[in-house]
């Protein structure tokens, strides 16, 4: 059996979009199930829009989701160069054979020229295409003299090389997702395969490069199902058997119109990257997915299921359950919707299956900063743990922790004046007074003990619950927020807990 190998190969002209790293991962996944290879290649080929830093940005990312390939750019094979401006006498050798075979031809046509043609067209109300019906008026090797052409290859006149596409032929292609595909040759136009640098469009370089690499399967974004007539007719001018192809679906705007962008994420306030970003070119920081505190597994599950379901109920996977439960035919052909919310909820259900010590690990950074790099010494790891025990149902993301605990670490600097309004009464004071003596008499200072002798004491003085244990919250917290009540009293200790109480007395009477 043939071994399966699939690839990732993205353009370095800035960061990873979500929807290349989907494609990473769909890749990863199939070859993962079939025990083969992933390989990652960098299409540089395109120097003009190349950005310093994106390679590196592209392996990192790759590398945080857990996606890391078996080889390519970076990772080593037998395959290599896996960077395609590496590859540029490979490419030569095979435009060389297109040339001879009279499947592609050399065009000088000046930008200019076609610039003019197309402006005359649209004034007649048609579309400029270079294709069979024009080519025999145009300025090529297919109208000039052998002599001519030859002359102006030895003096250096710019040139590109064009593939020739026969006209009039019915085309039938299949796609592992969207099914049978017809296309008549006609309708396309005759594609540049050699730039006038030298280099080669993405066309010629990744059938080559795919074919010379034994890609079984190219599992690739939308944006290229428009050139797989080309690249099928490609394949059959070298001669050789193209692999499987499949075409994923848009990742689309949270409401469904139109493919989600980065300025989606600036306006919507969530990432559409894997990794912080900041553009090299404007300075602008465009957040990431791993600074906002995102799971990599989160981010993965997140991915998956962005034009993808299992058929059932299960929406929660680790990698390893992806790889057994992915196939493409379960991939949908219409655009997949993005949802900030449901990514956290993803995230959410990720975080609460850490366990505590691997919740800890997260949650210890966001100590160190706020307490000024000295978490260690002011607060032992043991009480961290008692407290994270008691809000970590409440946590998505490690930066919660603090929003949710941060009383349990120093006393409220304020209490929230709506709050307040609402819950502390003109007798409230008064009230908490009365309570001290009984409080300071608990023994022993456990939630449960606490717990019955102020409800004994809210009972015998025939009081509501709320009217006490509220503003007690207050004192303790600065809002009516955190777990359970006496829990908290306990763990802040007696001192810690009367103290409070003591000075919100006196700043809300």
């Amino acid at each position: 059996m043939q071994e399966f190998r699939v690839r990732f190969a993205p353009s370095p002209t800035g960061p990873l979009h979500i929807g290349g790293v989907r494609t990473a991962l769909y890749n990863y996944l199939l070859a993962r199930k079939y025990n083969g290879s992933f390989i990652l290649r960098i299409e540089d080929t395109d120097q003009k829009r190349f950005v310093p830093g994106a390679v590196e940005y592209i392996r990192e990312a790759l590398e945080w989701a857990g996606i890391v390939p078996d080889e390519g750019f970076g990772y080593g094979g037998t395959y290599g160069p896996y960077k395609q401006s590496e590859r540029s006498d490979i490419y030569k050798k095979y435009v060389r054979q297109l040339l001879d075979s009279g499947k592609a031809y050399y065009a000088f046509d000046t930008p200019e020229e076609l610039d003019a043609l197309r402006k005359q067209y649209e004034a007649e109300g048609k579309t400029f295409m270079y294709d069979s019906s024009e080519r025999m008026r145009l300025n090529n090797s297919l109208t000039l003299s052998s002599a001519e052409v030859r002359k102006r290859l030895e003096e250096g006149h710019p040139h590109v090389i064009r593939f020739k596409t026969e006209p009039g032929r019915e085309l039938h292609i299949n796609d592992l997702i969207r099914g049978a595909i017809k296309v008549n040759s006609s309708t396309l136009d005759d594609k540049v395969l050699m730039k006038s640098d030298g280099l080669p469009t993405y066309h010629l370089a990744n059938i080559v490069d795919d074919r010379l690499m034994r890609i079984t399967h190219v599992i690739r974004g939308e944006e290229w199902l428009p050139s797989l007539p080309l690249h099928i007719l490609l394949y059959e001018a070298f001669g050789w058997k193209p692999p499987e192809f499949a075409h994923l679906p848009l990742i689309l705007k949270p409401n469904g119109k139109g493919k989600l962008s980065k300025r989606d994420g600036v306006s919507g306030g969530f990432p559409v990257f894997p990794l912080q970003w900041q553009d090299p070119a404007t300075g602008q920081t465009y957040s990431g997915y791993r600074e906002e505190g995102y799971l990599p597994q989160a981010f993965v599950n997140i991915l998956a299921f962005l034009g993808w379901n299992p058929g059932d109920e299960k929406e929660i996977f680790t990698l390893k359950e992806l790889v057994q439960a992915f196939d493409l035919s379960r991939v949908n052909k219409s655009g997949a919707r993005f949802d900030p919310e449901k990514a956290k909820w993803f995230q959410h259900q990720h975080f609460q299956k850490l366990s505590d010590e691997e919740m800890l690990k997260y949650i210890e950074p966001v100590l160190l900063k706020k307490l000024g790099g000295r978490a260690e010494e002011k607060v032992p790891k043991d009480y961290t743990k008692k407290v994270l025990s008691l809000v970590r149902e409440r946590l998505t993301f490690p930066g919660d922790f603090w929003t949710w605990a941060s009383y349990f670490y120093q006393a409220p600097e304020g209490y929230n004046p709506k709050t307040v309004k609402k819950r502390w009464k003109d007798d409230t004071s008064h009230l908490l007074n009365e309570l001290l003596p009984e409080m300071e008499n608990i023994t022993p200072w456990e939630a449960a003990s606490i717990k019955k002798q102020i409800s004994s004491w809210i009972e015998a003085k025939a009081l509501g619950f709320g009217k006490v244990l509220q503003p007690l919250r207050i004192a303790l917290t600065g809002d009516l927020k955190g777990p359970d009540l006496f829990e908290m009293m306990a763990l802040l200790g007696k001192e810690e807990t009367l103290k409070r109480i003591r000075k919100a007395i006196e700043t809300l009477k």
